[in-house]
């Protein structure tokens, strides 16, 4: 089993990245160049959303469990995907560090499936940075 945990502050109200993050559907909005498109089938705890990426690839993922007072969303991949992961789960958790600034936790727990754990876990940790300075930039920072 691989882990991976990326936590990074952000020049924005906690409250704010959260309103941004807990919209399941709206990965989009910052997820960075490389998600196409997303959908969601469903609302709440068990939607599925479909990332479109280059190429005709798609990752399916399943809203697990989403916290408004913890600011914390956990999810899971559903399907086979182009990453190198199976039994993939995930956590992004906002946390306020002052008025004006946040944290985002993003980690998961997988088992790596097709390449070296390295290389599965180096992929994941770019998902995650390239994510937190897709909130950056959404919010204008």
């Amino acid at each position: 089993m691989s882990e991976v945990k990326v936590s990074e502050t952000v020049a924005a109200p906690a409250a704010r990245v959260w309103e941004l993050v807990r919209d399941f559907g709206g990965i989009a909005k910052w997820g960075g160049p490389a998600l196409q498109s997303c959908t969601v089938d469903g609302e709440g705890i068990g939607a599925i959303r479909r990332i479109g990426l280059p190429g005709g690839l798609t990752i399916s993922e399943r809203l697990e469990a989403l916290d408004d007072g913890a600011r914390s969303l956990r999810y899971a991949i559903v399907e086979k995907c182009p990453l190198p992961v199976r039994d993939y789960q995930s956590t992004i958790q906002i946390s306020e560090v002052g008025p004006q600034e946040c944290r985002v936790d993003w980690s998961s727990r997988f088992e790596p499936d097709g390449a070296p754990a390295e290389q599965a876990e180096g992929m994941i940790r770019g998902v995650y940075t390239g994510g937190i300075a897709g909130i950056r930039k959404a919010l204008g920072g």
